[in-house]
């Protein structure tokens, strides 16, 4: 309890870095990586097939959802039209790639609500030695790694999902079988165009990297990482 209340004794809250590359970058970072985790967790989607019948067209629906264990669960493919089917079953597995890319996201949120709150609360803490802006870059530059990282997998694996998924591809299967409405995937394409560019953040005499500024013997001339976390760069 004396911890806590000493905590907040020491808290004072200032915006002003809001104002600045500091926070407002930071403040970006936190609503694109819940973006990042949002578009993927939770995700459903239905490919459809039509069966051809004397009677009508059947439908075949055959569902998936994250993690994209597509193997667990099956769907009904009928192999005439006399009512019977055979269990039949999607392939793939593209888990890991889809759960590491929202672990990654979730991290990335923790970590802005975390620095969000020293920024424009405990500034003047953060400010008083090296050590704080220090340990700030390192864990920015390995956010940054697992993002580029995370992404590019991530990015691999929606496109194999949306192969494995195919209905002009499922048709092969089922040769009364008519390919149907392909899986609606807007979110998890967002989560890929949301994924940022890499830049490359130069030391100039006009532009003084903020560390340089705060505390001059740290040195950072150049860093290559997604726009989202460079906000501790750059003034």
């Amino acid at each position: 309890m004396d911890t806590v209340q000493k905590a907040m004794a020491g808290f004072s809250l200032d915006l002003g870095p809001l104002k600045e590359p500091l926070g407002f970058i930071r403040v970006l970072e936190w609503v694109f990586s819940i973006f990042a985790f949002a578009t993927i967790g939770g995700y459903t989607g239905t490919t459809h097939l039509t069966v051809s019948c004397p009677d009508g067209d059947k439908p075949v629906e055959a569902f998936f959802a994250y993690p994209f264990r597509l193997a667990m669960k099956p769907y009904c493919l009928p192999p005439s039209c006399n009512g019977s089917c055979t269990e039949t079953y999607l392939q793939g597995d593209f888990s890991s790639s889809a759960q590491f890319f929202v672990c990654v996201g979730v991290f990335a949120f923790l970590y802005c609500t975390a620095t969000l709150i020293v920024y424009l609360g405990y500034r003047s803490v953060y400010l008083q030695t090296s050590r704080g802006p220090v340990i700030d870059l390192l864990l920015t530059a390995a956010f940054a790694f697992l993002w580029l990282v995370s992404s590019s997998a991530w990015g691999k694996g929606l496109t194999d999902v949306k192969y494995a998924t195919d209905p002009n591809r499922l048709v092969q299967l089922c040769t009364s079988c008519k390919a149907g409405e392909f899986p609606s995937m807007g979110r998890l394409n967002a989560s890929v165009v949301l994924t940022p560019p890499v830049s490359s953040i130069k030391r100039s005499s006009k532009q003084p990297v903020l560390l340089q500024k705060l505390h001059p013997a740290v040195s950072v001339r150049t860093v290559n990482i997604p726009v989202y976390y460079t906000c501790i760069l750059q003034c």
